[in-house]
């Protein structure tokens, strides 16, 4: 796979037999990414029948097991299948150590047995000589120590580049020795190799090919993972994987040891998730989602304890802030279809600052530090300033976790993996609601997790987890009730369009995340704030809808006083996933706990405004239509994205012709089938056909050649946002998407809105 300039000593060129391999395309799925080749017999071989060739990158995504998912390693697999004999090669150089190619590096070689097996293990141990610790170089650690292992019957070698590489193209071989003069990464190019050698000829039949394969594992350890102002002062924060695992050694023993077991777990989650995706009626959903997933959670580590588990997110490429919740937010359709545990570890840290009072502004804070991985706060106050944006999405994000936190049936269940294991629950009030303490071994499987929620023991948790941080979720309310009917000038999350008075979508998660508190609320049975929230968010979504439309009904506008104007209204999603559109329907359902039942059965009034007050309310409840968010607006939206769309997607709004593929997802996700469709295989064709070919951008043009529109946004772990449609799959009990069948009934027209 190296170039031939590297490998070639062009003093000898003229001596080489060089062929080349017919590359059969790739192969992947969520976990998975498959490259293989055809690679043609030597000259003068007996055979003629060229030998397979297939490198299998492994990066397990395993929703069982936090365990497997906080360890820092990954796999990569060579199989060869053929009638000839064949060497393969492969090194690593120092930048996977540094994102600055003068810095002075050092490695070292070591070999060890592989737990109680007889085989043993080779490993190169690379580090930058004079670490960084917790600093970054064009979005690289500058600190951590690289492991690149495989088996112990691999030849070995470190030495300069442009003698190892040629060296082993001539000869097949390494020679075992190691290079010990420690310089820069690109200061005579050290490198550190493993090679190896199949030998499928020996084959007892040589009419039959044989096959054969080997194994090398990477990680990058770092301990400090990230330093965190938590409750007890500035933290250097361990490794999660730490607290099981009594050294390095110990570890990646476990993990290459593991690959079958975390290999099955993997494919468990991808075949789910390509089952799931071929529901949404566009084919190349299932290949969108199974090539987000790895990026979202590339962008995360897990620390903390087991008993206290905390997941860290970097935003990356955009800035480098450190759990921003903006970020957190679009990301959070991947956490819930997965493993919602990981979405109540990325909120954990955020609430934990701020209610140790660090943070002294009353609205819900952007991120927790300027750059990961120093989550220090902004003691000042002085962060990107987004105060709607943010106590809309952590209400909204709250109100989801505890959601799919109550459920009774394993049908019912938020993740197809929640409701397995145990419904143990630690009632002590010191202790995360949502512990690793005790792993389980199911199936002959170590280190699972126990079921997340699910009966008596989800409500239980539930109220654990609210109660502990309730003056937080009523704090960042009030900010709303004041603040978010009319928003004033202020940045939305695409702070990249500026900010913006009156924002229609920006208004809408607000009054979203007032309605969510109620809910909230109700999960703690304080039913004096179930009523008050509830009222003050049926009034202003009425008066919203007076606001926030276009004079001719036919789509949302950018902002109230913008006529002329139309906006994705991604933020409608949250009202169809936290189950609001079902509200005075027949598919609403009972209060989640049977604690709650009486007055949050009945209607609410909601509350009458003084003749000077701002808001109005909605008809008498007895006359109310069915959902929060009238059905004529989801109808409304739908055939405009229709009218609107582009050849690589759907504008973020009527300003510009780019787009945010999340918010595209998140929109898509509650139209008619038709757009759903049409919206999915857009993005698909713009993944096919143009220029970026980057790691997945979630900005980009939709017209032209569909690059970017300036900022180069890749790697983001905001493209979890493609899980929005199957999430919503599993939302409410499985009726959410149920709930929306009103879209391909022509519509509940514009005649039944009112405003």
């Amino acid at each position: 796979m190296a170039r031939l300039a590297d490998v070639l000593d062009r003093r000898e060129e003229p001596s080489y037999n060089i062929s080349f391999p017919t590359y059969l395309g790739a192969h992947y799925d969520a976990s998975t990414t498959n490259l293989s080749y055809l690679i043609p017999a030597p000259e003068l071989s007996a055979s003629s029948t060229p030998v397979e060739l297939t490198i299998s990158f492994l990066s397990p995504i395993t929703p069982t097991s936090t365990l497997r998912q906080s360890i820092p390693a990954s796999y990569m697999t060579v199989h060869v299948s053929g009638d000839f004999d064949v060497n393969i090669y492969v090194d690593i150089n120092g930048q996977w150590v540094s994102g600055d190619r003068g810095s002075q590096i050092v490695w070292e070689f070591s070999e060890q047995e592989l737990g109680n097996t007889d085989k043993g293990l080779k490993t190169w141990k690379i580090r930058r000589e004079t670490e960084l610790l917790l600093s970054e170089e064009r979005d690289r650690a500058e600190w951590g120590t690289f492991y690149f292992t495989g088996p112990s019957d691999l030849g070995h070698e470190a030495g300069v580049s442009g003698r190892v590489r040629p060296r082993f193209a001539r000869t097949g071989s390494l020679q075992n020795e190691i290079d010990h003069d420690f310089r820069g990464i690109m200061e005579e190019e050290p490198i550190f190799a493993f090679a190896k050698s199949f030998h499928l000829s020996s084959s007892k039949s040589l009419s039959k090919s044989s096959s054969d394969s080997v194994m090398f594992s990477f990680a990058l350890i770092q301990n400090p993972v990230t330093q965190f102002a938590s409750a007890r002062g500035l933290t250097f924060m361990r490794p999660l994987w730490a607290s099981w695992f009594s050294s390095v050694e110990a570890l990646l023993d476990f993990h290459y040891l593991d690959y079958t077991t975390a290999a099955g777990l993997a494919s468990n989650y991808s075949a789910q998730l390509a089952i799931d995706a071929d529901t949404s009626g566009a084919d190349d959903y299932v290949d969108v989602v199974a090539l987000t997933a790895r990026q979202v959670l590339g962008a995360t580590v897990f620390s903390g304890t087991p008993e206290d588990p905390i997941l860290f997110l970097k935003e990356i490429s955009s800035n480098g802030n450190f759990q921003t919740i903006d970020v957190i937010f679009p990301s959070f359709p991947f956490f819930l279809y997965t493993n919602p545990r990981w979405l109540a570890y990325l909120l954990e840290p955020l609430i934990e600052h701020m209610l140790s009072g660090q943070y002294p502004n009353k609205y819900a804070m952007h991120d927790l530090g300027t750059h990961f991985p120093n989550a220090t706060g902004h003691a000042d106050g002085r962060d990107e300033y987004m105060p709607v944006e943010e106590c809309g999405n952590i209400l909204i994000m709250g109100l989801a976790l505890v959601n799919s936190l109550i459920y009774d049936t394993t049908a019912a269940a938020g993740s197809v993996w929640s409701s397995l294991g145990s419904d143990s629950f630690d009632p002590n009030p010191s202790t995360s609601a949502f512990s690793l303490a005790k792993l389980e071994t199911r199936d002959g499987v170590f280190g699972l997790d126990d079921s997340w929620g699910g009966s008596t023991k989800g409500v239980r948790q539930a109220q654990k987890w609210v109660t502990k941080s309730y003056r937080l979720w009523k704090q960042w309310t009030s900010y709303l009730i004041e603040f978010s009917l009319r928003p004033h000038l202020q940045l939305s999350t695409d702070d990249f369009a500026g900010p913006l008075e009156l924002q229609t979508n920006l208004a809408l998660k607000g009054i979203l995340g007032i309605k969510a508190m109620s809910q909230i609320a109700e999960a703690v049975d304080n039913q004096e704030d179930v009523k008050y929230y509830k009222n003050i968010s049926d009034a202003y979504v009425s008066k919203w809808t007076e606001y926030g439309i276009s004079r001719d009904g036919t789509h949302a506008k950018l902002a109230y006083h913008w006529y002329g104007s139309w906006t994705t209204l991604y933020n409608l999603y949250a009202d169809t996933l936290l189950c609001f559109h079902l509200e005075n329907t027949p598919l609403s359902s009972s209060p989640k706990n049977p604690r709650f039942a009486g007055e949050t059965q009945q209607q609410q009034k909601p509350l009458t405004p003084s003749p000077s007050d701002d808001r109005t309310h909605p008809p008498p409840s007895g006359n109310r239509p069915p959902g929060f968010v009238p059905r004529s607006i989801y109808t409304m939206q739908s055939n405009w994205y229709a009218a609107v769309l582009q050849k690589y997607g759907l504008p973020l709004d009527s300003r510009h012709l780019y787009t945010k593929s999340d918010w595209e997802f998140f929109a898509a996700a509650v139209t008619a089938a038709p757009t759903r469709s049409k919206i999915l295989t857009s993005v698909a064709r713009w993944l096919n056909e143009t220029s970026t070919d980057r790691p997945f951008t979630d900005l980009y043009e939709t017209e032209g050649t569909g690059g970017w529109p300036g900022a180069h946004f890749m790697a983001r772990p905001v493209t979890g946002g493609h899980f929005a449609f199957l999430t919503l799959a599993k939302a409410c009990g499985g009726k959410a998407r149920e709930g929306l069948a009103f879209l391909e009934e022509g519509g509940e027209g514009r005649g039944e809105s009112y405003y």
